[in-house]
């Protein structure tokens, strides 16, 4: 098994602490309409990315994708001058972000395409996505093309052993996403789902967690949307469940508001204030460790080599 970075395949033991879902580069203003939301300053982003690296942070997912921004060659180019191991995405968001070549598109069509970015790589780059995703749905629902965009990400991730990585609009549908996984034979401890600590409802959390998925807890610092501390308290019963290795860290950054500099939250906030919090709790380092280092070696493995192999 490996993991595959913007420069190349590493052992997972190589990754170290990791942000499970993150965005270095990206521009949603197409749809949102604000500049906030283009973030494609590489300076800016590496200014903040130097205080995530002081922490003690090694390694981003970033799950930018077609109709995102995503640009492989500026996310090499961070990795190269952040020192930080960075993960590209294949795929497409949700509606209304799916790019206009693709809103027609079935299942194979997404499958096929994937698939040919995961073995040759991501356009003309070269450079090979190493996680597929973030793969949405909608809020409360699955638009048509999103589900015909979800059967042709588990087929692509089926086919070439590369994890998948969802978006669950405010935390909702995560178990209509498992029920689509189960029906189409996923294995489910090759797919993470997105969102969870923006899902209020810890039972149901519950029960994402009981199916084998790994759970993403990576709006940390988006308080706008929910309190760190009503995060750390669901954490601590998800962890007290007996969870403690399916559960993932991040803060999911997308704007340039987001950034310290502007008085955001920053890519370091999971390591500078949540972590501490879940030790001031009695979390011990054994099992912080692993929401940091262990889960993400095994979640952002590659299963098996097949034809993806350079």
């Amino acid at each position: 098994m490996y993991i595959q970075t913007v420069l190349g395949p590493i052992q997972p033991e190589k990754l170290g602490v990791c942000a499970c879902h993150e965005h270095l580069y990206v521009d949603l203003s197409r749809i949102k309409k604000n500049e906030d939301t283009c973030l494609q300053d590489t300076g800016l982003v590496l200014d903040d990315l130097k205080s995530f690296y002081a922490y003690g942070g090694r390694a981003i997912i970033e799950v930018t994708n077609d109709g995102m921004g995503r640009n492989p060659r500026k996310l090499a180019e961070i990795s190269k001058a952040s020192n930080i191991h960075i993960v590209a995405s294949t795929g497409c968001y949700k509606d209304p972000f799916i790019p206009d070549d693709k809103l027609r598109w079935n299942r194979d069509q997404f499958a096929e395409w994937m698939i040919r970015e995961i073995r040759s790589g991501i356009a003309d780059t070269g450079i090979k996505p190493g996680v597929i995703g973030e793969i949405g749905s909608s809020l409360n629902e699955f638009k048509p093309i999103e589900t015909e965009l979800f059967h042709g990400a588990v087929a692509a991730a089926k086919e070439t052993g590369l994890p998948l990585s969802t978006h669950t609009t405010l935390g909702t549908c995560a178990l209509e996403q498992i029920e689509l996984f189960s029906a189409e034979e996923m294995p489910l401890d090759q797919v993470i789902i997105g969102h969870q600590d923006l899902n209020e409802q810890d039972e149901v959390v519950l029960e994402v967690l009981k199916a084998g998925v790994y759970v993403a807890m990576d709006t940390i610092g988006k308080e706008n949307y929910r309190s760190d501390n009503a995060r750390l308290e669901s954490l601590l019963k998800f962890i007290e469940h007996g969870y403690e290795d399916q559960l993932l860290l991040s803060t999911d950054l997308t704007r340039k508001s987001h950034l310290r500099a502007f008085g955001g939250q920053g890519y370091d906030v999971v390591l500078r204030s949540f972590v501490p919090a879940l030790r001031g709790r009695g979390i011990t380092d054994e099992v912080i460790n692993k929401l940091l280092v262990g889960n993400p070696q095994r979640a952002f493995s590659i299963r098996k080599a097949g034809d993806m192999s350079a």
